[in-house]
């Protein structure tokens, strides 16, 4: 019992929780959070250390939280036993807590973290635009902007109004117009622009003006951008001289599009005289070259390559000496955001000059050689002697242009001593002049030197595949083809020759992978797609041809050769209907091919349509009038159609020109007995002689090939025989098929199965194929002239 104690009546264990400090009231009197906090009584809590005020101050934790913090750290009293460790009064610790926690929402802290709050969203948008989430970025400013009105208010309110944070405030209207403007929001983005301007407490906010100038040139609204970039200079001083220079070129900018050259040129040479730069010097050439005044432009482009650029020598990127520790450093540096913005002002530089030269020296000039040789030796005398050779290559292709050969490969062997990349590119192009000019003896030779200088050069190896291709070595012209592909894999003329290559090997599933692919890289090309068709054709497969087909009429509508493409294809599929539309749209567009009117004549005759298949035969006749063929169809015709007269005088006509044909006398013998011409005798008389001299003819023909044959038994050159046994045995298929054709009891019963001639298909694509004059053959008064030695053009090659 000795260790038991009673209370002390003064000793109230529930008192004092009531009172408080009257230097802490503030307005947590009516913050409901605050009251609910105070009121609520949670059970013994671990006492709350020191260092909860540090927490306090870090996180900035609301203030119910915080409170409730510190309401863990107060000792509640559980039982009057004083011995247990229970007392009604606060611990050390938790007061202090509390303490700091009304402290730290004090007005003044309370402005102080929205205004970093505000600071934090700025960032945020700018980090958002910088990205390129516009959207984003406009939010956070939009935000920010909301805030920031929210703390000037509060600081009126509180009577702070001195203590307003003006660069906080210019900083989140600027970046709002410039989110506005990102977002080409531009009615708004000058508003809030010129609610900057118009703040005077805003210093230097003047300069804002060029944005707005910028965003009226936008809008193509020249006459108040310029306005807007005066002003803006006006209020720039002297001392700030590359400001005041943008600005000036940004007014010959707006000069330059509204055409006022003059204007453009005043603005660009001051700005040439002060502080000249690369791009302003190239906008004032091109402003001479708009004014036709060539010596001007000779003058600025001395003084645009005399522009320091600035950038330090290349030898600084060599380590001085084996210090691991240098390498390092420099290799660091090599490829670093300096460096590459380095390269690229470097980069620019010699484009404009390139540029400049080339529009100093145009092409169709008189002068071309010279002016261009002023420039070169301009540029060898300055800080970019590099680009002498690049421009010595421009020339050579500048005449090769203008299809003077002879000047391209004079300069072009200039580069034989230079370095290794000049001299395989200038090596890759005279390959490529010879071979145009069918030289491939020398295109072989600068092929293999292109390739020596840079064997992965893909033009090199292409050139050289073509050298090889044309000798019919397809096989090894294939390999060429595709190392250059492996060194490239987008020489579009690589794997288009090498698709060539296949299908002359007759690798149709080899050609058909390379133009599928041709095709996945060059969507819209016609010669691609006729290649697809054409070997869908040779597969068997008419209706993929046909499909690829009708993809090439899309890309080029116009096209006979295509056209009439389609009309054989459905022609072979039985598609009578589908055929005739074709050919008839391949006539109509190129009246002159020989096979589709052949086949149209054909197709009216099976119809019955004789008066419409004397007009495509009419228009034979006068495209190939040396070949009797097409004359004695126009007259079967009319004699089908029951115009004798009409076709008694065509024979005569054909017989005239013609004497010999026997196919005519006999027509001409027919109808004259038919008519009861007197005639007849004589054409039965020359018909009799044309057939005896046609049997002669026919023994010399056999003869002839048995002597030739003896020949080249013997090793004697043959070739002349050779040929006229060629061109005879083809005269004869020809004569079978006109026979079938006029020389029957029923001359105008063509075969249904009768098949055309095969287009003529160029390797690069579909051509148009010009119509053929026919076989040029001298008839002398001892000659005769048979129908067997007609028609040898018009057969397959």
């Amino acid at each position: 019992m000795e260790n038991v104690h009673q209370a002390a009546e003064e000793d109230d264990l529930y008192s004092g929780y009531n009172d408080f400090n009257p230097a802490f009231y503030s307005e947590f009197e009516n913050d409901v959070g605050f009251q609910q906090a105070v009121r609520t009584t949670y059970g013994r809590r671990p006492p709350v250390r020191n260092v909860c005020i540090v927490f306090v101050f870090v996180t900035r934790e609301p203030l119910l939280d915080l409170l409730k913090l510190a309401s863990d750290g107060l000792a509640r009293p559980m039982s009057a036993v004083k011995a247990a460790g229970y007392s009604s009064t606060l611990t050390r610790g938790s007061f202090w807590l509390l303490l700091c926690v009304l402290w730290s929402f004090r007005p003044e802290e309370k402005l102080k973290l929205l205004e970093k709050k505000i600071n934090t969203l700025i960032e945020e948008s700018c980090m958002a635009q910088s990205t390129g989430n516009l959207q984003l970025a406009l939010d956070k400013a939009k935000e920010a902007h909301r805030e920031e009105r929210a703390l000037v208010k509060q600081r009126e309110q509180s009577g702070s109004a001195d203590h307003i944070n003006l660069d906080l405030t210019y900083s989140v209207q600027l970046n709002l117009a410039n989110q506005y403007e990102k977002n080409e929001m531009h009615p708004e983005a000058l508003s809030s622009y010129k609610a900057i301007v118009k703040n005077k407490m805003f210093s230097n906010a003047g300069r804002l003006k060029v944005n707005m100038g910028n965003i009226y040139y936008k809008q193509k609204n020249y006459h108040k951008a310029i306005k807007f970039y005066r002003m803006a200079l006006d209020q720039i001083s002297n001392a700030h001289k590359d400001m005041r220079s943008k600005i000036k070129h940004s007014i010959a900018v707006v000069f330059i599009a509204m055409g006022q050259y003059s204007d453009a040129i005043t603005s660009l040479e001051d700005i040439m005289s002060e502080t000249p730069n690369i791009t302003a010097g190239f906008n004032l050439i091109l402003c001479y070259h708009a004014a036709g005044d060539r010596e001007k432009m000779k003058k600025a482009f001395q003084k645009l390559i005399s522009v320091p650029l600035g950038i330090s020598d290349e030898d600084k990127y060599i380590p001085p000496n084996d210090d691991t520790s240098s390498k390092m450093v420099i290799e660091a540096i090599k490829n670093d955001k300096l460096s590459q913005m380095e390269r690229d002002l470097k980069a620019r530089a010699e484009k404009y000059i390139t540029t400049a030269a080339k529009l100093i020296c145009p092409a169709m000039d008189a002068s071309f050689a010279s002016e261009f040789d002023w420039c070169v030796d301009m540029v060898k005398n300055s800080q970019y002697v590099q680009l002498a050779n690049d421009l010595e290559f421009h020339k050579a292709m500048t005449c090769l242009r203008q299809k003077d050969h002879n000047q391209a490969k004079e300069i072009l062997k200039t580069f034989e001593k230079k370095d290794s990349k000049m001299k395989s590119a200038a090596a890759t192009n005279l390959s490529f002049i010879y071979f145009q000019e069918k030289d491939f003896d020398q295109a072989d030779k600068y092929a293999d030197l292109a390739m020596s200088a840079d064997h992965y050069n893909p033009a090199a190896l292409t050139n050289k595949g073509n050298t090889v291709f044309v000798k019919q070595d397809y096989e090894k012209a294939a390999e060429f083809y595709k190392e250059a592909l492996r060194n490239d894999s987008l020489c579009t003329e690589s794997l288009h020759n090498l698709g060539l290559a296949y299908k002359r090997l007759n690798h149709l599933e080899e050609a058909l992978d390379c133009f599928l692919k041709l095709h996945a890289i060059l969507k819209n090309s016609d010669q691609v797609m006729y290649q697809l068709a054409d070997i869908y054709e040779l597969m068997g497969d008419r209706q993929q041809a046909i499909k690829w087909l009708m993809q090439v009429i899309c890309v080029t509508p116009t096209d006979p050769h295509v056209l009439a493409k389609l009309g054989k294809l459905h022609n072979d599929e039985g598609d009578k209907s589908q055929a005739l539309h074709y050919y008839s749209e391949s006539f109509r567009l190129f009246p002159c091919k020989i096979d589709v009117i052949e086949w149209l004549g054909v197709h009216y005759i099976e119809s019955q349509f004789f008066e419409k298949a004397t007009q495509y035969f009419e228009r034979a006749t006068l495209i190939q009038p040396t070949q009797v063929k097409w004359q004695l169809m126009e007259a079967s015709c009319y004699r089908k159609s029951g115009n004798y007269q009409k076709a008694l005088e065509t024979y005569k006509e054909i017989h005239r020109k013609f004497p010999e044909n026997v196919d005519c006398l006999c027509f001409l013998v027919r109808l004259s007995t038919d008519m009861g011409l007197k005639e007849v005798q004589e054409y039965a008389t020359k018909l009799k002689k044309a057939e005896k001299m046609k049997e002669i003819r026919e023994q010399k023909v056999k003869s002839g090939q048995g002597s030739t044959a003896g020949g080249r038994r013997e090793g004697s050159g043959g070739s002349a025989d050779s040929n006229h046994s060629s061109g005879s045995s083809r005269g004869e298929r020809l004569s079978a098929k006109m026979r079938s054709l006029t020389v029957s009891n029923e001359p105008y019963e063509a075969d249904s199965q009768k098949e055309l001639d095969a287009s003529y298909m160029d390797p690069l694509g579909p051509q148009i194929e010009r119509p053929k004059t026919g076989a040029k053959k001298r008839v002398d008064d001892d000659d005769d002239f048979g129908d067997e030695e007609l028609g040898d053009d018009l057969l397959p090659e």
